[in-house]
């Protein structure tokens, strides 16, 4: 069963948790991170962004950067920007975006549940960003970056929330730029913290990373290199608990470099042994799973999987899993999406407008609209133990770095 733990997080001032609040250190580069902070010394990204205060640099994964880093952390709790709390809480984060709001327990969960798969993963993580986040914790002693867990509803884990929602004023309340809405609530009471902890180990059997793989792996693997050094409080990594009806996952698209070699015409008559195709007046957003849009040339088409051209299992009758090996693999000849430069994704939330723009530019060839993935496919992926492809789910809204962050020493 799940174990979780409330924490003594380090946060803003309330006059000043919208300056600090930043997004996710992994959506913006070095270069979008410096534009968004200028003129906001207060920017969070001072700190999971910390290359923005250093000229010069050839390479953003150096030790001055992560030393960085710590100064800058070090500086905003001298300064009186960020304070810790005065005893173990949780927390409860809510989002509002386009109307559509969800609600999240903000916690540590067990690194020992990472290990013996209680948390469960859906995605392979890559070396080089797990020791870009493990350089980054073990430097500045802070988890600054929040790991997106889903768990299957428990209703008394909901009554629970929204009746604290209901009794207690939120400390931070505010829209962002892009007009999301972020509310936070401290749950400092020791019977209800003592009441979910046991709810969690209860009813609660497995959570399930949605976004922030790379953040957890680096979680326990700096625990292991600490080892006896350790305090108690890096047993336990930042996250962010939501159930699973309150979650949205977006589309996750893909543009093509180049037609392989062929014409159009041979493309379509290559993908028409396994798809139904028909030419659309509009940009096409699928409605369902397993069709797909496709963008070439000036012209939409609809792309409809055909019956018996997929397998029925948890990897096999994913849409991403259909178009790697019906299209991409053996019509456009990419192999692998997660090395192959000729394929770039790009995340839902920039419309498809954003595949039409991207085409009609001549950088890229096509473009391929897909049907979201279920989250009830991402849990039945990850209790079978399978992986999905990459760049398979997007999730938004996203959770402010800055807010909370959990200091392990």
């Amino acid at each position: 069963m799940a174990k979780i733990s409330p924490f003594k997080a380090l946060r803003p001032q309330v006059a000043l948790a919208e300056k600090v609040a930043s997004r996710p250190y992994d959506v913006l580069n070095s270069q979008e991170a410096k534009a968004e902070a200028a003129g906001n010394p207060y920017s969070f990204l001072h700190i999971t962004k910390s290359e923005i205060d250093l000229d010069d640099l050839a390479d953003i994964h150096t030790p001055e950067v992560y030393e960085k880093a710590k100064e800058n952390l070090q500086a905003f709790i001298s300064n009186g920007t960020l304070f810790r709390e005065d005893k173990p809480c949780y927390y409860i984060y809510q989002l509002i975006m386009n109307g559509r709001s969800q609600t999240g327990l903000v916690c540590g969960s067990s690194v020992d549940d990472y290990e013996n798969d209680i948390i469960k993963k859906h995605e392979f993580t890559r070396p080089e960003k797990e020791q870009d986040r493990i350089n980054h914790i073990k430097t500045s002693g802070a988890q600054t970056g929040n790991v997106f867990l889903a768990y299957r509803d428990v209703e008394a884990v909901n009554v629970l929330v929204e009746q604290w929602k209901k009794d207690n004023e939120p400390v931070y309340d505010f829209v962002a730029e892009d007009d999301i809405q972020h509310t936070v609530w401290v749950v400092n009471n020791d019977d209800t913290i003592s009441h979910i902890s046991s709810l969690f180990e209860e009813e609660v059997p497995y959570t399930y990373i949605a976004d922030g793989h790379h953040r957890a792996a680096s979680a326990a693997k700096v625990r292991k290199a600490l080892g006896a050094d350790a305090k108690p409080e890096a047993d336990y990594f930042l996250t962010t608990l939501f159930p699973a009806n309150q979650l949205h996952i977006m589309d996750y698209n893909r543009v093509v470099k180049d037609l392989n070699g062929l014409t159009e015409e041979e493309l379509l008559e290559k993908i028409g042994k396994n798809f139904a195709i028909e030419k659309a007046d509009a940009a096409v957003k699928p409605g369902a799973l397993h069709e797909f849009g496709l963008y070439m040339g000036g012209n939409w088409y609809t792309l409809t999987a055909k019956e018996g051209s997929y397998s029925d299992d948890p990897i096999g009758v994913l849409d991403i899993t259909i178009l790697q090996e019906k299209v991409l693999d053996p019509v456009l000849g990419i192999k692998d999406q997660r090395t192959d430069k000729r394929i770039d994704f790009v995340g839902g939330i920039r419309g498809i407008g954003e595949l039409e723009k991207r085409v009609n530019s001549g950088e890229w060839a096509l473009a391929i609209s897909l049907y979201p993935v279920s989250i009830q496919q991402l849990f039945d992926i990850a209790d079978s133990g399978n992986v999905m492809p990459p760049k398979s789910t997007w999730f938004e809204p996203k959770l402010r770095d800055g807010l909370l962050t959990h200091l392990i020493y």
